[in-house]
């Protein structure tokens, strides 16, 4: 019988083709950036083929790899379908769910989520990772997780990369509001978005959902935030607008409750409409694991 190769190498080929780096490679497959290179050198040996050459810019496919990779990713697609169809052939799912999460897990209804995929999916294994919404967008196109949370714009159409179409489910909608340090009621209570715009907020990274709705409040109202500081977790910035540092957006239930019990103002003539979405990719809707996770999700938010 031919020796087969290895399904491990395989996978490496095909991630560094994708990402074009070893090192994010690594970071995607969970190893070492000496092990993706390992895997790389035996495939190598074993076809007597060069897939890349070095550049200044990192590693580039040869034209023997780029005939190659489509091969590779059936492939890694036929072992997968393989073992999707035994598990369905021997009566039950089970695998392992990288799941993208964000803001707090009582928003999300993540407890409710996970106990249910548990009790009714035993067999299935879940990998939570936290990040803000854009940065779950971007795991999710690289193959980092298989499935996330995700803010926007209720009408927002969402960024894609290359020919991977997202399935989306929009879970809820809600309202973001402008929140102030205590004391400045008379500042933020009546005032528009060209007045807010003036005072000091407090910024947060491109990725998030803030930055996005606030980046589209600029542009529709031709105004620019007054950033004077950043910061990436919710928590730290609450802390911030309590201590007096700027202005910030936050969800409407947060804003009203910490005007009650901190004395946040809260501005009054405006707010910003957002959408709770759960992203996946299309391909990924023919995994039983991601069917039962879309399953537990519908019914934790539908009951």
């Amino acid at each position: 019988m031919a020796h087969l190769l290895n399904i491990n190498a395989l996978l490496a080929f095909a991630t560094v083709a994708r990402e074009g780096s070893v090192s994010r490679a690594a970071e995607i497959l969970n190893l070492t950036q000496p092990a993706v290179s390992h895997q790389l050198k035996r495939l190598a040996q074993e076809t007597g083929t060069t897939f890349f050459r070095r550049t200044s810019n990192g590693l580039e496919l040869t034209d023997d790899g780029t005939a190659l990779v489509a091969k590779a990713d059936q492939v890694l697609e036929a072992m997968a379908d393989f073992r999707r169809s035994a598990r369905r052939r021997s009566g039950r799912i089970a695998g392992t769910l990288r799941i993208g999460t964000i803001v707090d897990p009582d928003f999300i209804r993540l407890g409710p989520l996970l106990k249910r995929l548990r009790s009714e999916f035993p067999d299935i294994t879940t990998e939570l990772g936290h990040a803000v919404s854009g940065d779950i967008l971007n795991r999710l196109t690289r193959g980092q997780i298989d499935a996330g949370f995700f803010l926007c714009a209720p009408d927002a159409t969402l960024p894609q990369q290359g020919d991977e179409p997202l399935h989306r489910i929009e879970l809820a909608e809600f309202s973001y509001r402008v929140i102030a340090p205590p004391g400045w009621q008379s500042r933020v209570e009546h005032a528009d978005w060209a007045a807010l715009a003036a005072l000091p907020w407090i910024g947060t990274p491109p990725t998030s959902a803030h930055h996005g709705l606030l980046a589209a409040i600029s542009d529709k109202y031709h105004t620019r935030q007054n950033v004077v500081a950043l910061v990436d977790q919710e928590a730290s910035m609450l802390e911030m607008v309590r201590a007096g540092v700027g202005l910030s957006l936050c969800r409407e239930s947060i804003a009203l409750h910490e005007r009650q019990t901190s004395g946040l103002a809260v501005a009054e003539a405006v707010s910003v409409p957002a959408s709770l979405n759960f992203l996946t990719m299309e391909r990924h809707l023919e995994r039983p694991t991601v069917q039962a996770l879309i399953s537990a999700l519908t019914r934790t938010w539908n009951p």
